[in-house]
């Protein structure tokens, strides 16, 4: 028998990311779950994510740290700006990372690399989203192309894929999938300004977001909100 093939998950502790890495072990791969501490000021995603990870069969769970908190730019990094909590607006929300997905994609492929990976995970999705540039179909194609030229493993023709499963699927059907496979949705943690415990506000987007997806799949909603 062939030993499985390895392949880096991003995992947050979210709901997409959870089901991102559901849809990779049902593939059969070896998955080594990768988390980011990135100066989020909801950082119970973090505790979440090593659940999810013992949960979900990873191989293997690490924690990743860059501090893009010092430079702010955003409300999920900086508690001086708000978190919106007045539905979806005009334009790239408040809550857009600057380069998140760039650096944490980055450091999926240096450890896909050191793994001997040719497949690297990511939950962002082009349908249900707030907007993010970083979160469409022609960023993922980009970075796969990037990922190709930068790399030994690339330019000696082992290609590398970036799989973004969900990024065509609707909240409610990344949910069924995600049920369909197992996940335990009331250990994920979404919201932009969770407590410690994890607790969800209800209020902001992707709180919005989450609890329509769940009306939409036509089952109860599992999150802990505070009220």
């Amino acid at each position: 028998m062939h030993p499985p093939n390895p392949a880096v998950v991003l995992l947050s502790g979210g709901l997409d990311s959870a089901t991102c890495l559901a849809i990779a072990r049902d593939l059969g791969l070896d998955c080594y779950a990768l988390s980011v501490a990135y100066g989020q000021r909801h950082a119970a995603e973090l505790a979440a994510a090593q659940s999810l990870a013992v949960r979900l069969g990873a191989r293997e769970h690490r924690v990743a740290r860059v501090d893009l908190g010092q430079f702010g730019g955003s409300a999920l990094t900086d508690t001086q700006i708000a978190v919106p909590i007045d539905g979806p607006g005009t334009g790239i929300p408040v809550t857009y990372v600057p380069a998140r997905n760039t650096v944490m994609l980055s450091i999926a492929l240096a450890w896909a690399e050191v793994l001997g990976s040719r497949d690297i995970f990511v939950g962002v999705n082009a349908v249900d989203y707030s907007g993010y540039p970083d979160c469409r179909p022609e960023y993922i194609q980009a970075f796969e192309t990037l990922a190709n030229l930068a790399t030994k493993s690339g330019v000696e023709g082992h290609r590398l894929t970036i799989h973004a499963p969900l990024i065509h699927l609707t909240k409610g059907e990344i949910i069924r999938r995600g049920l369909a496979l197992g996940v335990d949705y009331s250990i994920t943690v979404s919201c932009y300004q969770a407590d410690p415990d994890g607790r969800a506000c209800g209020t902001c987007d992707a709180c919005r977001l989450r609890r329509a997806g769940f009306e939409a799949a036509g089952v109860a909603d599992p999150t802990h909100y505070r009220v």
